[in-house]
């Protein structure tokens, strides 16, 4: 398990915040905490694993120690890769708080049927929720739709909508621009949605280590393609920062999106800010 290169203080300004209507904080890679003015606290991808090196070798800090924190009501999972399904990053969450756990089935089968977390940290089956496309799930003050995905890398992909009074954030997993988006831009009002941005790089493969041309998340203009299809009012770029030899620039986007109605704006977010939502 990897430690803590901050401590615990990034849980502790999460657990100890009211924020006026709903913030969220960027954990890195893919991974956010959302917390509410009512308190409800879901993470999603949550992810401190330092990867499989040399193949994907982690370029950020650790954030926090998942043991550490004592607040937590769910965690959502966007698809089954390894830094967004990892046991140790999530399951000790789980134990420690007593939060549920919601994911696609294929998602699932890595928590309980590879990595066995019920065995190796106590945490009950019945925590566990699958969900799908159409599925919606309430968690305290926050209303959760399960929305499509479009990830040619992933078995079960599926994207979040997160809905809160009047703020609305999109969490689009690892997908890249999808059919789908234009409907769920059309249906949701969305303040906020969270794209996995980043560059294509030559990366060892898994069975001969020979280096491989990889592309695994958007590159600029099909972020931009897919924000002007969910109509967002902001874009925030996520998994940017992550891997080595994948890494891109964000503030890039802001010429990308210069010309188009949508995304109005682009946030930038560094691993341990917080961004607050509203319309």
């Amino acid at each position: 398990m990897s430690v803590s290169d901050w401590g615990d203080w990034l849980v502790r300004e999460i657990e100890s915040t009211t924020p006026e209507t709903l913030s969220l904080w960027y954990l890195g890679c893919n991974g956010f905490v959302v917390k509410t003015a009512d308190g409800t606290t879901i993470a999603i991808d949550p992810y401190v694993g330092l990867g499989d090196p040399p193949r994907t070798v982690r370029m950020i800090p650790v954030p926090f120690d998942p043991a550490d924190f004592s607040e937590m009501d769910a965690i959502l999972a966007t698809h089954e890769h390894t830094d967004h399904v990892h046991g140790p990053s999530q399951a000790p969450i789980l134990a420690s708080t007593g939060a549920s756990f919601h994911a696609p089935d294929a998602s699932l089968s890595v928590a309980l049927e590879e990595e066995r977390w019920t065995e190796q940290w106590d945490v009950d089956r019945s925590r566990f929720e699958s969900v799908d496309v159409g599925d919606s799930v309430d968690v305290g003050g926050l209303s959760v739709s399960v929305e499509p995905a479009n990830d040619p890398d992933a078995i079960e992909p599926v994207s979040y909508v997160l809905e809160y009074e009047d703020a609305t954030i999109f969490h689009g997993g690892d997908s890249r621009p999808a059919a789908a988006f234009e409907d769920i831009g059309d249906r949701y009002d969305i303040d906020l949605g969270i794209l996995a941005f980043g560059t294509v790089g030559m990366i060892p493969d898994k069975e001969t280590g020979d280096p491989e041309r990889t592309r695994w998340y958007c590159d600029e203009n099909q972020v931009v393609e897919a924000a002007r299809a969910l109509q967002l009012d902001r874009l925030l770029p996520s998994h940017w920062d992550m891997w080595r030899g994948l890494t891109a620039d964000p503030d890039a986007l802001r010429h990308h999106a210069a010309s188009f109605s949508h995304p109005r704006r682009v946030t930038v977010a560094e691993i341990g800010d917080r961004v607050s939502v509203s319309n």
